[in-house]
């Protein structure tokens, strides 16, 4: 089969959907925390308001990745999940009381809640089992391509016009709306919904474990064990900031970091479909692990950069992968939930991971926690490498 039949044109057009929605956020990502402090939020407030809309994102995949499996539609999630995310750029600078930023900020994380699932299983529904690893991983490239560019041009526009920090949250609405017009140009891909009884209540996506595959519960057993573990970024930029000094360096590996990612994402996709799909996430828990261990006693500006770029090819081997790799265990009609409960469990564990990395770092030192992080994620690689057996080609029936 060739490139161009495995890659359809609604995959090519969600690729550029996120990629556009990316830039708009990507472009705030850096900034947020500044303006929160110019407008009075502390620390531990501006930590409890991304605890809160982390949150809220998190369960929200679920609920609504089930709820899009149950009515047998998926555009219409996708459109006002980036909807939201798009109006509440500029909506954030409008009114600067902590109730308004604490409305936005969760409205963004919720629009978020609302497309991913639908948006992954829509995905899934235009790749055979065969070509599912390149979808994702094409996808996973230009999602990333936005946090390549959005922080470039945050930086051009604040080093022309510093004192505008406001004006940036207006810009953002620009390619945050494009990609919410750019949806329009999908079609609905239709299917039949789930069979039996629907459930509605918000936690309900959580009773697809009983009726999952045996292969799918095998599998998200490692991999919300290894989310436990699984800290922010945030803490590796801290090391990088701490260990230099200098913010622009942070910043910069970042943007490498995610250059790394965006390039060889549709590579390991690629090569996850050609070899198979445990075998390069194998490699991609090896390279975190690397990662992890590195950065822990890392002084010096090419060793960031060496490790950050250790950390884009971890990336790109896993975070699309992954996905693929659940899509192929599950029946179609059932993607949107399976995702769901998926995203939703490794959400609210990257949260624990986050508060548990903080408060080791604070006892202990960084070193301790990346050492602690680096160990368990080679736990995680043993037990898959021993207990989860190889995707097949063939989805559950």
């Amino acid at each position: 089969m060739s490139k161009q039949k495995n890659i359809t044109k609604a995959v090519w057009i969600l690729s550029f959907v996120s990629m556009f929605a990316d830039i708009a956020s990507e472009m705030l990502y850096p900034i947020i925390p500044v303006y929160l402090r110019n407008i009075g939020f502390s620390v531990l407030l501006i930590g409890i308001l991304e605890g809160v809309a982390e949150a809220t994102a998190g369960l929200s995949k679920g609920y609504f990745g089930n709820w899009s499996d149950n009515i047998g539609k998926r555009l219409p999630f996708i459109r006002w999940g980036y909807f939201l995310s798009a109006i509440s750029k500029p909506l954030m600078v409008i009114i600067n009381l902590p109730i308004w930023i604490f409305f936005v900020r969760t409205t963004d994380r919720f629009g978020k809640g609302i497309r991913t699932a639908s948006r992954d299983a829509l995905l899934s529904a235009e790749a055979t089992p065969e070509t599912k690893g390149q979808v994702f991983g094409l996808h996973r490239g230009f999602d990333t391509l936005g946090a390549v560019f959005g922080p470039i041009i945050a930086i051009l526009f604040l080093y022309f016009y510093p004192n505008e920090i406001t004006l940036l949250f207006y810009l953002a609405f620009i390619p945050g709306i494009f990609a919410v017009l750019i949806t329009f140009l999908l079609k609905e891909k239709t299917f039949i919904p789930k069979q039996g009884k629907s459930t509605t209540g918000f936690f309900s996506f959580l009773k697809y474990w009983k009726k999952a595959t045996p292969e799918y519960r095998k599998l998200l057993i490692p991999l919300i064990i290894f989310a436990l573990f699984n800290s922010s970024d945030m803490l590796l930029l801290l090391k990088v900031k701490e260990a230099t000094g200098s913010e622009n360096t942070a910043l910069m590996v970042y943007v490498f970091f995610n250059v790394i990612y965006a390039i060889t994402s549709y590579p390991f996709g690629l090569l996850a479909d050609r070899v198979n799909m445990k075998t390069v996430f194998l490699i991609g828990l090896v390279l975190y692990s690397a990662t992890y261990f590195l950065i822990a006693n890392a002084e010096t500006n090419i060793t960031f950069y060496i490790v950050f770029g250790i950390y884009g090819i971890y990336m790109a081997a896993t975070e699309g992968i992954s996905k693929a790799w659940f899509t192929n265990l599950v029946k179609k009609e059932e993607t949107g939930t399976a995702i769901g409960l998926f995203v939703s469990l490794q959400s609210i564990s990257l949260m624990i991971a986050s508060a548990f990395a903080g408060l080791i770092w604070s006892i202990y030192g960084a070193s301790t926690t990346f050492i602690l992080t680096s160990l368990m994620s080679f736990m995680v690689f043993i037990f898959i490498l021993l207990f989860v057996h190889k995707p097949t080609l063939e989805v559950a029936k």
